[in-house]
């Protein structure tokens, strides 16, 4: 099992899920979200920014207080294409900005429960943005990047995918590639 700096060891799970359309995407993360902040957890979410919204109707609709999570720290909402600038370099992940940005923002919401021991839950669909524009190299490169921060982060990691961008049969062998990354596959039925 991996170890932190500390010794502790290290939980993780890095999941993939692949969903029909923007409705199933929206309440898969939705329960995801809600399952991490019901136990005291943090979440951050890297999503579109109608997915963000889609969400946090969501959230709102479902009684959660997502402004006082927000304010708390507790739940931290990113742009995803914002997020994936700040680390692509040349249409590559650079793992030297991607760790600094990932390790800061996680450790920000761990620090946001105010818990010893916390697990961060992190939902986001930037690797399906990369396996959209054809980037299946950067894409595989950034799920082995969260594969790397989660050795030493106890994190949740849930990856989003469209169904859509598999559709054709010669992405067979690109869907085996991104489920290997994974520790469990979700929704993954056509």
């Amino acid at each position: 099992m991996p170890v932190n700096d500390h010794a502790v060891p290290v939980t993780h799970c890095h999941e993939v899920a692949f969903y029909a359309d923007d409705v199933e995407f929206v309440d898969g993360f939705a329960r995801f979200i809600e399952a991490a902040l019901k136990v005291g957890n943090a979440v951050i979410v890297v999503a579109t920014e109608s997915h963000q919204t889609g969400l946090l109707q969501r959230l709102l609709a479902n009684d959660l207080n997502v402004a006082a999570e927000i304010e708390q720290g507790r739940y931290i909402p990113l742009d995803v294409t914002d997020t994936l600038s700040s680390f692509m370099v040349n249409d590559s992940p650079d793992p030297v900005l991607f760790r600094k940005l990932a390790t800061d923002i996680i450790r920000k919401a761990a620090s946001a429960t105010k818990r010893r021991h916390t697990i961060v839950a992190v939902c986001g669909e930037g690797v399906h943005i990369l396996m959209e524009a054809g980037n299946l190299e950067a894409t595989i490169t950034l799920e082995r990047m969260w594969n790397e921060i989660a050795r030493v982060h106890e994190l949740n990691i849930l990856c989003g995918y469209f169904k859509s961008a598999f559709a054709d049969e010669k992405y067979s062998s690109s869907l085996e590639r991104i489920c290997a990354e994974h520790s469990a596959v979700r929704n993954l039925g056509y």
